[in-house]
């Protein structure tokens, strides 16, 4: 059975619980059936019967019942499997993100539905390993997201009425800040001041320390990322992408997936 989770193998299982059921067994438990209470692997039999429920296993060394669900964010569930497994693809796949209300419609669930299982989802997706420190080269880079100012000058005021200090280019927008693996994940942050100080904090908590980091030439970027190996390309030179020893030092990347980002706002 195929195990990769895209849309052309989901739709074999999206009307059928069986074979749903059976597609989240060969990915969960590639080397045969795990039983969640005792850890035994590849030690139980399917119960079978007219009034056992579909996708009962009983462990041989605990003797305890268990399903494929057992220990997941599907465990007593109402909502079909078939369901959760294409909304998994959907949020996933999404280059722009998938809102509640687009599963709604898409999956014919309730939008209460969609919004839980889309709020599920994404927490599975800062549990291991989705939550363990990017290795290897790593991009950081920061960008301001927020629609574009109505009026860039400062309006006309009454006599004797003091006019109002014109706003810094970033004032009314969200700074976001990004750690891409490059070739991996990427992980973003809204941050309510891009300083030093702050990005230690990410810095620390999701790059590992022997990764190769590579920046543009923030001070603040500089200043957080301590002992790590560091290189910097010069974007105000005009400087976007140079080789040293075999490496290609940009932030071509991390500047691709906010190109993105700032798309869908």
């Amino acid at each position: 059975m195929e195990n990769e989770l895209n849309l052309a193998t989901l739709a074999k299982y999206f009307s059928d619980e069986d074979k749903a059921r059976e597609f989240l067994e060969a990915i969960r438990w590639p080397d045969g059936p795990v039983c969640p209470h005792c850890g035994v692997i590849g030690e139980a039999y399917k119960l079978q019967g007219k009034s056992t429920r579909p996708g009962l296993w009983k462990c041989k060394g605990c003797r305890k019942p268990f399903t494929v669900t057992v220990g997941t964010i599907f465990a007593d569930s109402h909502i079909p499997l078939s369901k959760w497994l294409l909304a998994y693809h959907l949020l996933c796949a999404s280059k722009k993100g998938m809102s509640a209300h687009q599963l709604h419609r898409m999956l014919k669930v309730t939008y209460r539905s969609a919004w839980f299982m889309a709020h599920r989802i994404r927490y599975t997706m800062t549990q291991e390993p989705l939550s363990s420190k990017l290795e290897g080269i790593i991009e950081i880079d920061e960008a301001y997201i927020g629609g574009k100012r109505r009026h860039s000058q400062p309006q006309a005021v009454k006599p004797g009425v003091r006019a109002q200090d014109r706003l810094g280019p970033f004032a009314d927008k969200a700074a976001v800040v990004s750690v891409l693996q490059r070739g991996g994940r990427v992980q973003s942050r809204h941050m309510e001041r891009v300083t030093a100080e702050n990005l230690r904090a990410v810095v620390n908590q999701e790059v590992a320390e022997n990764a190769h980091v590579m920046t543009d030439s923030s001070f603040a970027l500089k200043g957080a990322l301590m002992e790590r190996k560091h290189d910097q390309v010069n974007h105000t030179a005009k400087e976007y992408v140079r080789y040293e020893n075999g490496v290609c030092i940009t932030t071509n990347s991390i500047e691709g997936y906010f190109a993105t980002l700032e798309a869908r706002h």
